[in-house]
């Protein structure tokens, strides 16, 4: 079955990118480019875990003894992949069961649709509630890395329906740990809230999906200094660009603050490429290549 809801939140599917030029480019290196890559993994990252985690509580609703979806052309998830349940797979749920689902990756790397490669082990908890309107999802992780950073942590979303035509929409609560293969740790704090505004009538087809994000999140650096991000044009997040090797996010402006400093990161005009503009406080924007 298709993803109802991917929510950057966050992100996202949300992307990572390298700086074309020296970060010399700005006079003022106090907000970096390194610093605003560092950002762009996390969010890409959980983007991911989102759509995966969010998939499968879909898939949990769409056919409650399996647990599956019969709909593969719409699927996220990954055949190097394994599923576990509790209650197993096979047993029928009713209203009020608490639903554990534990998805594998393995040691060894297991990429998704998208390139990215994970490894380990993201744990879901939520309550079986058909009829309900509002679902709450829990999540943490094992062992889990994303592109070789490791993740910690636990994220919380909502998910509800509005609007007319009724679509989902969910809002994502972080709070998270990042350690990246330097040794350098990041906290991620903060929400984000996705909604599919493009493809949601067409079920059994993923890469008609567009979402609209919007939220504002907080990341603690090593020497404790925090940098907040808000997102001040909606960003919007087109699967099709997987087709085409090329990051989700075609548009929108992230706004990041540290200090006196302000940086403007701008994803575009909706095109699948891999090119986004940095401006530091005013400076004149800078090309960033979007992507590991």
């Amino acid at each position: 079955m298709k993803i109802s809801n991917i929510v950057l939140g966050f992100a996202l599917v949300f992307l990572t990118f390298g700086c074309n030029k020296d970060n010399s480019a700005t006079e003022n290196n106090d907000i970096s480019a390194e610093e605003i890559q560092v950002n762009a993994k996390i969010d890409m990252a959980s983007d991911d875990v989102s759509d995966l985690v969010l998939e499968q509580e879909t898939n949990t609703y769409a056919n409650s003894t399996s647990g599956k979806s019969t709909e593969s052309a719409a699927a996220f998830l990954p055949s190097c992949a394994t599923i576990t349940r509790v209650p197993s797979f096979g047993t029928p749920l009713t209203p009020g069961t608490l639903v554990t689902k534990t998805i594998d990756f393995g040691t060894v790397g297991c990429p998704l649709p998208n390139g990215n490669i994970l490894k380990g082990k993201i744990i879901m908890t939520f309550t079986f509630q058909p009829s309900a309107s509002v679902h709450t999802i829990t999540y943490t992780f094992e062992n889990f890395y994303h592109n070789a950073i490791k993740y910690d942590g636990t994220k919380t979303f909502t998910r509800s329906m509005t609007g007319t035509p009724s679509h989902p929409i969910v809002t994502m609560n972080m709070d998270m740990n990042v350690t990246f293969p330097n040794g350098n740790v990041y906290t991620r704090i903060g929400t984000r809230t996705r909604e599919i505004v493009e493809g949601y009538s067409t079920p059994m087809v993923l890469l008609d999906n567009i979402y609209r994000v919007t939220g504002n999140w907080s990341t603690s650096f090593q020497n404790t200094t925090v940098q907040t991000s808000t997102i001040t044009t909606p960003l919007y997040v087109k699967m099709s660009c997987i087709t085409v090797n090329k990051p989700l996010i075609v548009g929108g402006v992230i706004t990041i603050v540290r200090n006196v400093n302000t940086a403007v990161l701008n994803y575009g005009n909706g095109d699948c490429d891999n090119i986004a503009t940095l401006s530091i406080n005013g400076g004149t924007p800078v090309e960033i290549t979007i992507g590991y």
